[in-house]
């Protein structure tokens, strides 16, 4: 079965790891352990268009990498990548923002989108405040709660159909 590389990057304590579990283990957990370094995990996906299914590696690593992370063998490899912060900590999203222009450039031709996590902790009826850097630059990005599991599915198949499609 082919394998593909999928990186989960962001901040610290922003989900990476929750959305990881959710994914392969349809669990979520309350309690907080940060990664260190990496774990790694595999997920079959069939891509839709439907095509032949494969692996992702999904590559969570530590939210203390920052930038750094893109001097490291981690990087090496990656179809794509997803990169997440908390759609209540702002600081997070300014991050978030700043690693998808560094992904873009490092490894251009690479699918990446933005996942804005935590929606479940906005109060009924709060639009989550999407950063207009965001808007404006044309990433693309989607609303996630590794919680509930709200569009955690969806994000993986979105990356799946995207490698497809640009025959990585």
């Amino acid at each position: 079965m082919t394998i593909r590389k999928i990186m989960l990057l962001g901040d610290v304590g922003v989900g990476k790891t929750s959305i990881a579990n959710r994914l392969v283990f349809n669990r979520f957990g309350g309690d907080y352990k940060a990664t260190v370094g990496s774990d790694i995990y595999q997920y079959e996906v069939i891509p839709s268009p439907i095509e032949e299914p494969f692996l992702f590696n999904v590559w969570d690593t530590d939210g203390n990498f920052g930038e750094a992370l893109f001097r490291s063998v981690y990087i090496r490899g990656s179809n794509a990548a997803l990169i997440v912060g908390d759609v209540k900590r702002r600081r997070s999203l300014d991050t978030m923002i700043e690693l998808a222009r560094t992904f873009e450039t490092e490894l251009p031709g690479r699918y990446l989108c933005c996942v804005l996590n935590k929606i479940d902790l906005l109060d009924e009826g709060e639009e989550p405040n999407v950063p207009d850097a965001l808007v404006t630059s044309g990433l693309p990005y989607k609303l996630t709660s590794a919680a509930s599991g709200a569009n955690i599915v969806d994000v993986f198949q979105e990356a799946a159909a995207a490698i497809v499609r640009r025959g990585q």
